[in-house]
């Protein structure tokens, strides 16, 4: 069980990673649980959680697709000491949806799967990995997808092995959390 003020805590003492912001991953695999860990942690620490979620990924162009997104408009910003943004996509509409302005803040999270990839690794105070065994983390797509995205997710799963084994994310997390 996590202790969240402890984490928070840790988190805060650190030296700021990303211009004046402390910028931690969470990272995993998807179903592992790490929106509700990002959300719990962000509550925590009174932090912005940006969502790889809230950004377009096509299932054919695999995990580390989106994050160029991210990077262009928060990270590069953020860097800089200045404001970032970017237009929030919305899944069930298919379509871009509000702007989230990200401004320079003491602690920032970034939640999805590629987060805490090794080319961004300069920039991030901390990582944490989220897991669960497979089949837990089957049951949770389904359940919030649906049954008939089975063929997607077995795509994207098997992207999502072959994205960490090569940038061995888990390996360099500074905290591992399993869920169940």
């Amino acid at each position: 069980m996590v202790n969240f003020a402890e984490l928070a805590s840790r988190i805060r003492s650190l030296a700021p990673s990303c211009g004046p912001a402390r910028l931690v991953a969470v990272d995993g695999p998807a179903g592992s649980g790490k929106t509700t860990f990002a959300l719990a942690l962000g509550e925590e620490l009174g932090a912005q959680v940006v969502r790889s979620d809230d950004f377009p990924v096509p299932w054919d162009e695999g995990p580390g697709a989106w994050f160029p997104a991210l990077e262009r408009a928060v990270l590069v910003p953020l860097a800089a000491g200045r404001t970032g943004s970017f237009r929030r996509y919305d899944w069930v509409r298919d379509a871009y949806a509000e702007v989230v302005t990200v401004p320079p803040a003491p602690v920032l999270l970034i939640e999805g799967v590629g987060t805490a990839r090794r080319s961004a690794a300069h920039l991030l105070a901390w990582t944490v990995w989220v897991e669960a065994p497979e089949p837990v983390r089957w049951r949770r797509v389904a359940e919030r997808d649906g049954p008939g995205l089975e063929r997607q997710w077995r795509t994207w799963f098997a992207a999502e092995r072959e994205w960490f084994a090569a940038d061995g994310t888990r390996e360099r997390a500074d905290e591992i959390v399993t869920t169940a």
